[in-house]
């Protein structure tokens, strides 16, 4: 497991199958501390944006992905009044 460091932040960098992955938890902690990450990644995950952005996502990169059960949570999210973060 490797670091980075972004802004003064220790953000930990996994490799899997030759693909590297940044921690979101790592992220989000830098954001408002720990004991809020978890807030901060359910505010972004039920964003809209982020809900369209992983559909296209999974469509490019998932030739099993369901398009159409997929397209239930991104009306719910479009219906949804975004979400943000402070």
């Amino acid at each position: 497991m490797a670091k980075i460091t972004v802004r003064n932040t220790n953000i930990t960098v996994i490799n899997y199958s030759d693909h590297d992955y940044i921690s979101l938890t790592d992220m989000a902690s830098a954001k408002d501390g720990d004991s809020r990450a978890a807030d901060v990644i359910k505010n972004w995950i039920r964003n809209r944006y982020t809900i369209e952005f992983l559909g296209t996502w999974e469509m490019i990169h998932n030739p099993n992905s369901k398009v159409v059960e997929f397209d239930h949570f991104r009306m719910q999210a479009v219906r949804a009044p975004a979400t943000r973060t402070a």
